[in-house]
């Protein structure tokens, strides 16, 4: 089993469970509102990110149990260009080069094109909770989690400009449920007065090429066809021709 296979047994974990129905919500609201024709999730099906998008062909792929299309996230077996959306949901936490993986991405989509990613926090409670002793290898604090500054510096050098991200999940990343539905409440209040100390990041960003311009259409302006009143000197000089 990959570390995402791993991955995708914790979310059956009142603690996971809780973490993928935060996420689903966040790609339902992003991706419904994006068009084109292919879109395509990278890894882990059992978060369906896709499932409000309405592209006309829409598939997952990698190497997680499940998936449509069995292939490495940094050998996408898709044309330069000829993807309109790409999601990935924690496939960075968990990449043997998550730079790698950015790269193919970027390849592959169209200019213009979007790219959803999800990831864990390094500088949250969540995060933290690697260094607790006996958690460094079990899911999901066994990935290398990637620092939001550093991910920016790296979609900055492939053309990737972030356009709006978010922070989830406040509560504590504790497995009991009575405790995680008693700081819930955290959620609001963490959105509003600490929205860094989320547990996951989400990132909209959108693909930038340098000299591409969007061609608008041109309006013509159309002539008021309904004649606007005649003046009082008009009618009189109306009223002289007739005679």
């Amino acid at each position: 089993m990959t570390k995402l296979d791993h991955f995708a047994a914790w979310l059956a974990t009142p603690l996971g469970s809780y973490l993928a129905a935060s996420e689903a919500a966040w790609y339902d609201r992003i991706s419904s509102d994006i068009f084109g024709y292919k879109a395509v999730q990278l890894e882990l099906p059992l978060i369906d990110c896709l499932r409000m998008n309405r592209m006309p062909w829409r598939t997952t792929a990698g190497l997680s149990a499940e998936v449509k299309l069995r292939c490495a996230p940094d050998q996408l077996p898709f044309d330069e260009q000829s993807i309109d959306l790409l999601a990935l949901p924690h496939v960075l936490d968990f990449a043997e080069d998550p730079h790698a993986v950015l790269r193919e991405t970027a390849r592959v989509m169209v200019p213009e094109g979007r790219l959803l990613i999800t990831g864990f926090n390094p500088w949250s409670l969540w995060g933290l909770r690697r260094f607790k002793p006996g958690d460094a290898n079990g899911a999901p604090w066994h990935g290398n989690t990637v620092s939001l500054p550093r991910l920016k510096d790296w979609l900055a050098l492939l053309g990737l400009e972030p356009m709006r991200g978010e922070y989830l999940c406040y509560s504590l990343p504790v497995q009991r449920e009575r405790w995680l539905s008693k700081t819930r409440f955290i959620e609001q209040a963490g959105d509003r007065w600490w929205p860094a100390a989320g547990g996951v990041y989400c990132l909209d960003v959108v693909k930038r090429v340098k000299g591409m311009r969007v061609i608008e259409p041109q309006w013509r302006r159309v002539p008021n066809s309904r004649s606007k009143p005649a003046t009082v000197a008009e009618k009189n000089n109306l009223m002289e021709e007739k005679v």
